[in-house]
């Protein structure tokens, strides 16, 4: 009878050992979780997928390559590829230098918009627009009226600023295969920036003009209704006096960056300012998931300035900085801030996710959605890996 207890008593043992192992397993994951919350996220598995192949020495580097032009052409990352835009070319570069466009053009001032794996490339004031993705030339077009602004959402539908003979803009959109769908002429303002919402349901419009000879800035929201062939602001919004420089459109808000402040205008026209008319505007990044950064110094010149994070509530994190910075880049949940010899990459709380040291020649820093980033000298360019 002994020998009987004995057999059905270890496979009981066996089960229990095994569900100790596997409780410590999960508890000692769930420590590693939370102590290396950033190390081992999502976003490290997304880049090691995506840069498996790229080799990278011991401080996240990849070796440098060259790129066709000059600092002061347009840079800016496509799909997890360097894009650069100049007067005579337009090209596109893997994180190892394999150059998959090279687009001969003709413009005398080009500009880059990214959203999500589109870009639209167009001549600033001329007629010639591109549209690359998949690593190719997807559409273009070279007789357009004259161009103020380009925009592409998540949908890959197209919003373009133009200046036409009769009126002083119009905005233009068009579905994903580049028909024209809706356009919105105008006759006694000019439009300075449009973009169709991600989700491809309200066309925001930024006109300028004069009220009692004082300059105005104007928030138009027009529903999209293709049926409709008359289109009428459903929403306007006025933003004062300040000159907008940037603009970007989510699903459901409209943020106008200008030299005095940020707004953040929802759908229903209630608008959120974050306001900075005591210091003066140094550099900006709109990339971010959710909010923005900008750079503000209380003297025009000097290293002294101050960081701040925006959130889409118009909560704002400060940082202060006392070196010079060069450039600053927002994507995901990841902000980046070059200096003379550093890089540092934080999260949109602003604690610091990542470091390099030794950047001295770096200009440029673009940063992508995982948390990896590019950085770029005088004709060459490498990718740096956290």
């Amino acid at each position: 009878m002994e020998p009987n207890k004995a057999q059905k008593k270890q496979p009981n043992f066996l089960k229990r050992l095994a569900l100790f192992l596997l409780a410590l397993a999960v508890a000692l994951g769930a420590v590693a979780a939370v102590a290396f919350r950033d190390s081992l996220s999502l976003d490290s598995l997304r880049r090691w997928f995506q840069y498996r192949f790229l080799a990278l020495n011991d401080s996240g580097q990849a070796e440098s390559f060259r790129y066709d032009g000059d600092l002061g052409d347009c840079f800016a990352v496509l799909d997890g590829d360097l894009l650069v835009c100049s007067g005579n070319s337009i090209s596109l570069y893997s994180g190892s230098g394999i150059q998959y466009v090279n687009e001969s053009v003709t413009m005398s001032s080009p500009v880059v918009s990214i959203n999500g794996s589109l870009a639209v490339v167009y001549d600033a004031g001329g007629s010639s627009l591109y549209i690359l993705g998949q690593r190719s030339l997807l559409w273009s077009v070279e007789n357009m009226d004259s161009i103020l602004s380009a925009r592409l959402n998540r949908n890959g539908q197209l919003t373009v600023v133009t200046q036409p003979s009769g009126y002083r803009s119009a905005v233009t959109v068009y579905d994903t295969t580049y028909i024209p769908v809706m356009s919105v002429n105008l006759s006694s303002t000019f439009a300075m920036d449009a973009a169709l919402s991600d989700n491809g349901r309200t066309l925001s419009i930024v006109t300028v003009g004069q009220e009692s000879g004082v300059f105005s800035t104007t928030l138009s929201l027009y529903s999209m209704d293709y049926a409709n062939g008359s289109y009428t602001p459903d929403v306007t919004c006025p933003l004062g006096s300040s000159v907008i420089l940037e603009t970007k459109h989510t699903p459901s808000a409209v943020w106008t960056l200008g030299d005095q402040g940020l707004g953040i205008t929802n759908h229903q026209g209630d608008t959120t300012t974050v306001a900075w008319s005591d210091r003066y505007l140094r550099r900006y990044a709109l990339g971010g998931d959710g909010f923005s950064a900008v750079l503000l110094g209380r003297y025009r010149a000097g290293n002294q300035g101050e960081l701040w994070v925006v959130d889409d509530t118009g909560a704002h994190r400060t940082l202060e900085l006392n070196e010079q910075v060069l450039s600053i880049s927002a994507a995901g949940r990841y902000l980046a801030v070059l200096t003379n010899n550093r890089l540092d990459i934080y999260t949109n709380q602003l604690e610091l996710y990542a470091s390099l040291e030794g950047t001295q020649g770096n200009r440029v820093v673009l940063l992508m959605n995982n948390g990896s980033a590019i950085l770029i000298s005088d004709g060459q360019a490498h990718f740096y890996v956290p």
